[in-house]
């Protein structure tokens, strides 16, 4: 007699949850389709922004730690050693960046 076998249950993919502190605040970034400018402006961090695809450089934040993807491309706009363009870019990694 065979023996009996349990169903397999499909589980979701783990949910990733990237950290991104700014100035004394910090706030989860878990939506892979925001961009981090999208995700600071849910939670209230303001970021003065103009064209939203890189294309300006209006964005432009200093990143002081971690790393991030441009899912679309690099960026048109010139960008200097460590500043992103949290219009069209989105962290891999728990991120620290400085505005302004």
């Amino acid at each position: 007699m065979p023996a009996a076998t349990k169903p397999s249950i499909k589980l979701p993919p783990p949910v990733t949850v990237q950290v991104i502190t700014v100035q004394d605040k910090q706030v989860c970034f878990n939506n892979k389709k925001q961009t981090l400018l999208e995700c600071l402006e849910s939670n209230d961090v303001k970021v003065d922004y103009h064209c939203r695809d890189g294309f300006c450089g209006a964005c432009r934040v200093t990143l002081t730690a971690g790393k991030i993807n441009y899912p679309n491309g690099e960026p048109l706009a010139f960008v200097g050693e460590n500043e992103i363009l949290p219009c069209c870019c989105v962290p891999v990694t728990d991120i620290n960046i400085k505005i302004g």
